[in-house]
């Protein structure tokens, strides 16, 4: 997400800036029991009321604070998928004892024609997140086969 943030100034910019948004505000309200006052102080820059007011954070909360961020269906259903993939990904590189930022030499990924057009949106960041030279999709049931690049080949961290 970093790289889509400075080298867009669009809608992917937007969409990173959002869901920074939505993550900061998650971690805030996870912080406050142990930093209360850090916490609240930070809270008052860009939120009304107190922090520790706030709902506890829970996954129904979180779908509907993206659906009242702006987003669309479209976008919310890429992420998604994007994160379905991207677990199947992780799985296998620890899996196999890997580190996270192994390359990933390609990824076939089965599901259904609708959840691959929403994946489409998401492709980029897919592709950094999980170090992924080839993404292949085929309509069918959901699933993800991952094959590893050989064990010395990692990505550079600064990209």
């Amino acid at each position: 997400m970093k790289g889509r943030r400075y080298e867009d100034s669009g809608e992917g910019a937007a969409s990173v800036s959002r869901a920074l948004r939505l993550s900061l505000s998650v971690f805030q309200r996870l912080f406050a029991p142990f930093l209360p006052f850090v916490s609240e102080e930070v809270w008052s820059w860009w939120q009304d009321g107190s922090i520790h007011h706030a709902p506890w954070p829970d996954a129904a909360e979180l779908l509907s604070e993206l659906g009242d961020a702006g987003g669309d269906t479209q976008e919310d259903e890429a992420l998604a998928v994007a994160a379905d993939v991207l677990r199947e990904v992780r799985k296998a590189k620890s899996q196999a004892r890997r580190p996270m930022r192994a390359l990933v030499t390609r990824v076939v990924v089965h599901d259904t024609a609708e959840r691959l057009r929403a994946l489409e949106l998401g492709l980029g960041d897919l592709r950094d997140a999980g170090c992924i030279e080839a993404l292949e999709p085929i309509e069918g049931e959901f699933a993800v086969e991952v094959e590893l690049a050989p064990e010395e080949e990692t990505k550079p961290s600064g990209s």
